[in-house]
C-alpha cells in the first residue's frame, strides 16, 4: 500500500495584514518536521502542495530540512483552503443582530483569540449547514467536491507504494476527513479545532480505496520540549 501524508503548514501570520505568510515559528516549525522526517529516514516520491504562500514555503522549508531541496513541489490548487473571509464576509450580516460586537472582534482577533475563536465557529456551523448569503461563495459542498477531486487526481497518478507528501490546510484535512471516513461536516471540524500546525495526518491506500492511518501527529515538536511550537493557526 502507498501513503499519503497530508501535512498542514506552518503557523501563519494571524492577525497581521496579510495572513498568508509563516510566521518566524511557522518556518521554525516547517524546518523541525523536515528535520523529524529525515531522521525518520522517510522517502517521499513525490511533494504535491496547493498554491497558497504558506503552503509553498512550508514545503520548500520541509523538504530542504530533509536535504532533498531538488524534489519538485507539485502545485495542486484543489488542496487549497477554503476562503474564510469570504465566508465570513457572506454571513456575518446574519449573526450581528445575536452578536453585535461581532465586527469588532472580528476586525482585532488577535487580540479576541478565544472570541474569535467561538465566533469563527458559529459561521463554519452555518456554512457546512448550507447557509449562504452570496452565490459567489464557495459552499461546503463545492469545496469538498474540489479536495475529492484533487485527492482522485492524486490517487490516479499514484504508483504502488508510492509516498506522497500534501502540504495543504486545516479545512483540506476536515474535508478530507468527512470524505474519507464518513464522518459529518460538523463532527469533522470538531477535529478541526485540534489540528497542528505542521501536524502530519497519514492516508493508506491502494488504487482508489483509501483509509485514515494515523491523524494530527505534531511528535516532532513535542521532543522539542518548547510548548510556543505547538499552534494551531
Amino acid at each position: 500500500m502507498g501513503s499519503i501524508f497530508l501535512i498542514r503548514h506552518g503557523q501563519a501570520s494571524f492577525g497581521a495584514d496579510d495572513y498568508d505568510v509563516l510566521s518566524p515559528l511557522g518556518m521554525r516549525q516547517a524546518q523541525v518536521l523536515g528535520a523529524h522526517l529525515a531522521d525518520l529516514g522517510l522517502h517521499l516520491d513525490r511533494c504535491v502542495a496547493g498554491s497558497l504562500r504558506r503552503q509553498q514555503a512550508t514545503a520548500h522549508l520541509a523538504l530542504e530540512a530533509m536535504g532533498v531541496a531538488d524534489l519538485a513541489v507539485e502545485t495542486d490548487e484543489a488542496f487549497n483552503e477554503f476562503d474564510a473571509e469570504a465566508v465570513i464576509r457572506a454571513l456575518l450580516p446574519e449573526l450581528l443582530p445575536q452578536e453585535p460586537d461581532a465586527l469588532h472582534i472580528l476586525r482585532n482577533a488577535a487580540h479576541n483569540r478565544s472570541e474569535f475563536q467561538r465566533l469563527f465557529a458559529l459561521l463554519i456551523k452555518r456554512w457546512h449547514g448550507g447557509l449562504h448569503a452570496t452565490a459567489q461563495t464557495e459552499s461546503w459542498a463545492a469545496f469538498v467536491a474540489r479536495v475529492d477531486s484533487g485527492l482522485k487526481r492524486l490517487l490516479d497518478q499514484a504508483g504502488s507504494g508510492a509516498n506522497i507528501a500534501v502540504f495543504t490546510s486545516g479545512g483540506t484535512i476536515t474535508a478530507l476527513l468527512h470524505l474519507i471516513t464518513g464522518i459529518s461536516p460538523a463532527q469533522a471540524f470538531e477535529l478541526n479545532w485540534q489540528i497542528v500546525n505542521t501536524s502530519l495526518s497519514q492516508l493508506k491506500f491502494r488504487g482508489r480505496e483509501v483509509a485514515l492511518a494515523s491523524f494530527n501527529s505534531h511528535t516532532h515538536l513535542q521532543l522539542l520540549k518548547a510548548p510556543e511550537l505547538i499552534t494551531y493557526r
